[in-house]
């Protein structure tokens, strides 16, 4: 189905549509799959998670949120990826609690050249983000896209309602940021 459709059923949806949701939920489930895949592929190996639960676990809060105004596909998966990281960060902080030393880590590759090796933990990674959304609202905002979301920079434009080449730009800046912050800890 073409993001036009998944858009059309979305707008269904925000004027109280249910029927819509139902037709919705099949096509988008394979894509937000692919988001729980690349989230979990960052997370240690014997994670209790598998994507198809934690795609459940987003869609249940999710399903009932009727203020939300999805403007379109973008929107959407930004949204079901931030839950995504939320539920996946609380996992990492009881696990934690639980038991010393089990943060989860995510490769800092990811936000630097690919010569960088090193790991960090998902909870650090997660503050991090708070303290970038402290100083740059909208990088962080691009991070979570990005990073968390699996959208394209042109994606991510759109829904941050800027151009491509500053979304190009802040992700250089953001990446760099993210990379020194997690680097000294």
């Amino acid at each position: 189905m073409p993001q036009e459709d998944v858009t059309e059923l979305l707008q269904e949806w925000n004027r109280g549509h249910r029927e819509a949701l139902d037709r919705l939920m099949p096509i988008v489930t394979a894509e937000l799959r692919k988001v729980a895949r690349a989230h979990l592929r960052r997370e240690r190996n014997d994670h209790t998670l598998q994507p198809t639960a934690l795609v459940n676990e987003a869609y249940l809060k999710m399903v009932n949120w009727d203020r939300v105004n999805w403007r379109d596909r973008a929107h959407f998966f930004a949204v079901a990826a931030r839950v995504m990281r939320r539920i996946l960060v609380d996992h990492a902080r009881a696990r934690h609690a639980a038991k010393r030393g089990g943060c989860r880590v995510v490769p800092l590759s990811d936000f630097a050249e690919p010569a960088a090796t090193r790991d960090v933990d998902l909870v650090a990674l997660d503050e991090a983000l708070h303290e970038l959304a402290g100083l740059d609202e909208r990088q962080a905002r691009l991070v979570e896209l990005r990073f968390f979301a699996g959208l394209t920079i042109d994606e991510t434009a759109e829904v941050l309602k800027v151009g491509a080449a500053t979304v190009s730009r802040d992700w250089t800046t953001a990446r760099a940021w993210l990379f020194r912050r997690l680097r000294t800890q």
